[in-house]
């Protein structure tokens, strides 16, 4: 854009001083005719770039998935190809699923089992507390019938000592008494093996038993509900709308359970546009301010965008953890650029690689009247990218 201001510029000082002679074209207008253009072209330079400031480090930007399998097991399917694009929820690959579903078989032929240790240990529960009532009716009538076997005692004795009774009736009371008491002793020690047994019980008032066999049948059947998670995960699918470009699975491959070993990298659609711009420049920038593109894989062609929003960060902006002091030298210092989010205008039909790189300028609310010379030179630019500088 320069050179083609300054050919307008030659082509207008040949007429005024050449072709047509009005002015005389000594020294001080020969100062004059050179002053004026570098002071010109140097100041519209300087406030291009900061109304109008202008990026050659814009690059395409894809958000990228490393797939990592969540189960480990053999490949058996591959159904898409290097660069097929897909939609969210496509098959990307499969893993033999033979021994998550054996695994689930094994767990699920445990559940009869377990549900009938559960069954029985409620019925023991059960039988504890009939075995407990029975003892302590048991009890009661041995109670009733040793007061009623004291009364014969006492009367036995007495009528015994007075010689109007029979020796043989006191013996026969004393025993009587004696097989009651001991049958007391007897109810009384099963009664007390009951409640013991009932004693074990968890924290809830449930009895140990039947807690026991409730934990491992909710055991088992979370087993399962994790086996057949494994199961579903043998298949892996896109998590978004996107293509696998270096694909290298293949079947019969192993597929590792390795955060650090993906098996592929899924690169999503959804991309943005950045330019880097120098610290001074932003400004005026502002979110939502116009900006065009051009990127060097799509020559001649400009791409409109806005600014979505800017980076107000770099690595410079973090001192290193650690427990010495910061090192603060200059030594080898670099300004930081700043990054700039461009969106895509929705009307923009247009693929653009991930990783391409060109240039880029931003028009903000300053300085409209002198936007169209950036515009010329992007367009400009862009109409050099059909040319490859090779001699090879």
């Amino acid at each position: 854009m320069e050179i083609l201001l300054l050919l307008i510029y030659s082509g207008i000082v040949w007429l005024i001083f050449f072709k047509f002679k009005l002015l005389p074209w000594n020294t001080i207008s020969q100062a004059i005719v050179i002053i004026i253009p570098v002071v010109a072209i140097a100041l519209l330079i300087l406030i291009l770039n900061i109304v109008a400031p202008s990026s050659h480090d814009v690059r395409v930007m894809n958000y990228n998935v490393e797939i990592v399998p969540r189960v480990t097991g053999l490949v058996v399917e591959v159904p898409i190809s290097p660069n097929q694009h897909v939609k969210k929820g496509e098959v990307l690959f499969k893993i033999d699923p033979t021994p998550f579903t054996l695994k689930i078989k094994k767990l699920e032929a445990k559940l009869p089992e377990l549900e009938a240790k559960l069954v029985g240990a409620k019925a023991f529960d059960r039988e504890l507390e009939s075995q407990l009532t029975t003892a302590n009716s048991q009890i009661q009538v041995i109670n009733t019938q040793i007061a009623l076997a004291k009364k014969r005692f006492a009367q036995t004795k007495e009528l015994a000592e007075s010689g109007a009774g029979s020796q043989f009736e006191y013996e026969e009371a004393e025993t009587n008494l004696n097989n009651l008491q001991a049958q007391l002793a007897v109810a009384q020690s099963q009664k007390s093996q009951v409640i013991q047994k009932l004693s074990a019980q968890t924290e809830e008032g449930e009895l140990a038993e039947i807690s026991q066999a409730r934990a491992a049948l909710v055991q088992t059947k979370s087993d399962i509900a994790y086996a057949q998670w494994e199961l579903d995960q043998t298949v892996y699918r896109a998590p978004a709308d996107g293509r696998v470009i270096n694909l290298q699975l293949r079947k019969g491959a192993m597929a590792v359970q390795f955060p650090i070993k993906p098996v592929m990298t899924f690169i999503e659609d959804e991309q943005w546009v950045v330019a880097l711009f120098h610290q001074n420049e932003l400004r005026y920038v502002e979110n939502g301010n116009e900006a065009e593109v051009a990127i060097r894989t799509h020559p001649n062609r400009i791409i409109k965008c806005e600014v979505e929003h800017i980076v107000w960060a770099n690595a410079q902006g973090q001192l290193t953890t650690s427990g010495r002091l910061p090192d603060t030298r200059i030594d080898g210092y670099h300004e930081g650029r700043f990054a700039v989010r461009l969106k895509i205008d929705q009307n923009e039909d247009i693929f653009l690689a991930p990783g391409a790189v060109g240039q880029g300028a931003i028009y903000t609310k300053h300085g409209k009247i002198i936007h169209l010379v950036r515009k010329v030179i992007i367009r400009v630019g862009t109409k050099m990218d059909w040319l490859v500088l090779k001699l090879h």
